[in-house]
C-alpha cells in the first residue's frame, strides 16, 4: 500500500496555476517534515519545496521562489503545494515524501523514508 497519494495534477496552460495535495493513506506515521520532489522524463528527481513541522519553515528551490507556497497539516501528514505562473519545463511527475528522521537535509530524497506514486503535471505553451 503506498503510504501517501498525491492528487491535483493535470494539463494547464504556461502562465496557470496548479494546487497539489497529499495526504497519508492507511498508515500511521509521525513525520517531522514534508516535502515536494519533481521528475521530468530522463532527468534525475529534484527538489520542489519543503516544510518542517516544529518551526513552520519553508525552503523552495531558487527557480520556484514567489511562484509556489508550501503548506500543511502536520498532525495529519498532510501537504499542499500551490504553484503559480507555470512554466512549460515544469512538466513533470510531482511526488510528495515524509521525513521521519528530522533530517537536515530535505533538499535531498535521501532525507524522506516515504514517498506516493506521484501525479503528473503538463505544462502546455
Amino acid at each position: 500500500q503506498v503510504p501517501l497519494v498525491e492528487s491535483g495534477g493535470g494539463l494547464v496552460q504556461a502562465g496557470g496555476s496548479l494546487r497539489l495535495s497529499c495526504a497519508a493513506s492507511g498508515r500511521t506515521f509521525s513525520s517531522y517534515g514534508m516535502g515536494w520532489f519533481r521528475q521530468a522524463p530522463g532527468k534525475e528527481r529534484g527538489f520542489v519545496a519543503a516544510i518542517r513541522w516544529s518551526v513552520g519553515s519553508t525552503y523552495y528551490t531558487d527557480s520556484v521562489k514567489g511562484r509556489v507556497t508550501i503548506s500543511g497539516d502536520g498532525p495529519r501528514n498532510a501537504v499542499y503545494l500551490q504553484m503559480n505562473l507555470l512554466e512549460h519545463v515544469e512538466t513533470a511527475v510531482y511526488y510528495c515524501a515524509a521525513d521521519l528522521q528530522a533530517s537536515s537535509l530535505l533538499g535531498f530524497p535521501a532525507a524522506y523514508a516515504l514517498w506516493g506514486q506521484g501525479t503528473q503535471v503538463t505544462v502546455v505553451s
